[in-house]
């Protein structure tokens, strides 16, 4: 499949999950003839059991559910949870499940971290908001700062066609994607942004975001903004913010100042001296923790994904996003950042950077090579196809009592 632009497109951006989430459920509501969701994580809390009743419920008057989750992010759903989604004819797949080890999961690598939804074949939703409470402000300081955007025309055709084409494909038929487009008309009114569908996988596009992101910061003329919660790219994107910002862009990156995971920003320290001192203008968001993968260029060029720029989802990760080419959209997005930068972000100055001495040096070279090298390093252990297990139907009980009476009397006909 390949990708390509286009036009005639309307597009709607949520910010967070007290967007995001009630704009779906209102389509699933919808909902006529199909629904295909997929996402990394999927908990059982509230958020989770309110996609759980839009989901039953489309199901429960006909519309055709697919639903494929990353078992390592959604590790504990309970069986109830799954079981009454397929006795309702849900089709309910885990992707790449794989065995604990002393209780801790193991298979941390090449996991599924997109987050698509189409309904209907005419509308989809593409970001980094998974399916917990904590994406929800009222969740209190651990709240996640995030973004989706609902996208209306032809580019759902494209993605569309993506998740027929790299989805589950397991024992049983594949339901509605099997078989042709539904017939049902699409929403005729006519957008006019263009969008590009991009994702990266194992095989034949491993580095089609992060090109687009390359291109991005070489044809950039006036100011490049990006905010990315797990930043620590290879040296050629470092490069390029360089290259951009010593030309006269201003580039401004937002990373996590209060990080769901401390790790992150060590990393993103070991590379604000190289940018800081080659122009690029950081700045540390420090209201909560930043899950954010978006980005803009000058007044047109504007990107919102599942992608991080660092090595699991540049080099490991299935991941998704959408490029748009749109003045309206790209201003829209741009006001806002610039309002984080404003009012939530603290500049990373170059007066508070640590002294440069041969052991900070050193130890920024081993740690960068190690983490830039860690996505090689994990393809020497053994390889394995990913695993897609789909979860069956439970036993009906009135069927599981007649089993039990025909055979307590197999001469007695019901």
């Amino acid at each position: 499949m390949k990708t390509q632009w286009c036009s005639g497109n309307t597009l709607t951006l949520l910010i967070n999950g007290d967007e995001f989430f009630p704009r779906v459920f209102d389509a699933l509501a919808a909902a006529q003839s199909s629904v295909y969701l997929e996402t990394f994580i999927l908990f059982n809390d509230e958020t989770g059991q309110a996609l759980h009743q839009a989901l039953l419920a489309a199901a429960q008057r006909g519309v055709r559910v697919e639903i494929m989750v990353d078992a390592y992010g959604s590790p504990d759903l309970e069986g109830h949870f799954t079981d009454s989604l397929t006795a309702a004819g849900v089709r309910f797949v885990l992707y790449d499940p794989g065995p604990r080890l002393f209780g801790v999961r193991t298979n941390m690598f090449r996991r599924l971290h997109r987050k698509i939804i189409t309904v209907d074949e005419k509308r989809a939703f593409v970001g980094g908001i998974n399916f917990s409470a904590e994406h929800m402000i009222d969740y209190g300081p651990q709240a996640k700062q995030d973004y989706s955007v609902e996208v209306c025309g032809p580019i759902v055709d494209d993605i569309v066609a993506y998740t027929r084409e790299h989805a589950a494909n397991t024992q049983r038929p594949r339901y509605w994607w099997s078989r042709r487009r539904t017939t049902l008309p699409k929403d005729e009114t006519e957008g006019n942004a263009q969008a590009l569908f991009v994702w990266r996988d194992n095989h034949e596009h491993r580095d089609d975001i992060e090109r687009h992101y390359l291109k991005m910061l070489r044809e950039a003329k006036r100011q490049v903004i990006i905010a990315n919660a797990y930043f620590f790219p290879g040296y050629r994107l470092l490069r390029e913010m360089r290259n951009a910002a010593r030309r006269g862009v201003r580039v401004k990156l937002i990373v996590q100042g209060e990080p769901d995971m401390p790790i992150v920003k060590v990393g993103a320290e070991l590379l604000y001296n190289y940018l800081v001192t080659g122009g690029v203008e950081v700045y540390e968001y420090i209201r909560r923790p930043l899950h954010a993968k978006i980005a803009v260029q000058d007044a047109h060029w504007a990107t919102v994904g599942s992608s991080n720029l660092d090595p699991l989802s540049l080099s490991l990760n299935l991941e998704a996003n959408l490029i748009f080419h749109d003045r309206d959209f790209n201003q829209l997005l741009t006001d806002h950042l610039q309002g984080l930068l404003n009012e939530e972000c603290v500049r990373v100055e170059e007066r508070h950077l640590p002294k440069r001495t041969y052991w900070q040096l050193a130890k920024n070279v081993v740690v960068f090579h190690f983490l830039r090298h860690f996505p090689a390093i994990a393809g020497w252990l053994p390889a394995h196809t990913p695993r897609l297990s789909e979860v069956s139907p439970p036993i009906q009980p009135e069927l599981e009592t007649q089993d039990r009476v025909d055979t307590e009397n197999p001469g007695v006909k019901p």
